[in-house]
């Protein structure tokens, strides 16, 4: 079954792509991980972001910029 994970609405920080049912722009979570951050502070800075939201998006993230790679 598909899950929406990601939202696009143009009343939405103008349409910046944030996590489903939030206002949390996902290039944020980008940012953290970047910064060097664990995936622990990213949710403990923003709560409304569940743990399965925030990994379902790096998954496929994932898939989507490495369709041929395999899962260690």
């Amino acid at each position: 079954m598909y899950k929406q994970l990601i939202t696009v609405d143009p009343e939405i920080h103008s349409g910046t792509p944030v996590f489903a049912g939030t206002r949390v722009p996902v290039k944020t979570l980008f940012d953290h991980l970047e910064a060097g951050d664990p995936l622990e502070v990213f949710l403990d800075d923003f709560p409304s972001v569940s743990r399965e939201l925030a990994v379902a998006v790096l998954e496929e993230a994932h898939a989507a910029l490495l369709p041929d790679a395999h899962r260690a």
